[in-house]
């Protein structure tokens, strides 16, 4: 296992899928990239499109910022690529074009208009990646 990729948006479920990627990569001396997506409000690709004003980019650069942190006091460098789009789908496009061989997602209890729509991130990006995905409770 040579790359990692984690999807981090600083929930609960992210910060423990970081967590379990960061062992991870000490245990297989992975390389790790760490995503994070700001959504965009329609599918028109992951560099256009208007972006949601309640979820800047400014704001995931500050997580990705938070998991630098987290992932250098564990002793671990990572690539940090911040990211415009619809969440799954850039996500799985950072994978297949890094060409990693693994991507951790955390997940929580999807919401009743979740289930009902099919909008669970890790489940898209699982169905859209050529690799494996590891989805942390």
């Amino acid at each position: 296992m040579k790359k990692i990729l984690i999807g981090y948006d600083e929930s609960e479920a992210a910060r423990r899928a970081l967590e379990r990627a960061a062992e991870l990569a000490k245990a297989f001396d992975s390389e790790l990239i760490v995503t994070s997506v700001a959504p965009i409000m329609t599918n028109i690709g992951r560099s256009a499109g208007p972006i949601d004003p309640t979820d800047p980019p400014e704001a995931h650069i500050e997580e990705l910022k938070h998991a630098r942190t987290f992932l250098e006091g564990q002793g671990l460098n990572a690539e940090y690529a911040p990211a415009i789009g619809h969440p799954a789908e850039t996500i799985a496009e950072v994978a297949n074009e890094r060409g990693v061989d693994l991507v951790v997602l955390g997940t929580g209890e999807p919401t009743l208009i979740g289930r009902l729509f099919g909008q669970s991130v890790s489940d898209s990006v699982a169905h859209k990646v050529h690799c494996d995905v590891l989805i942390v409770h």
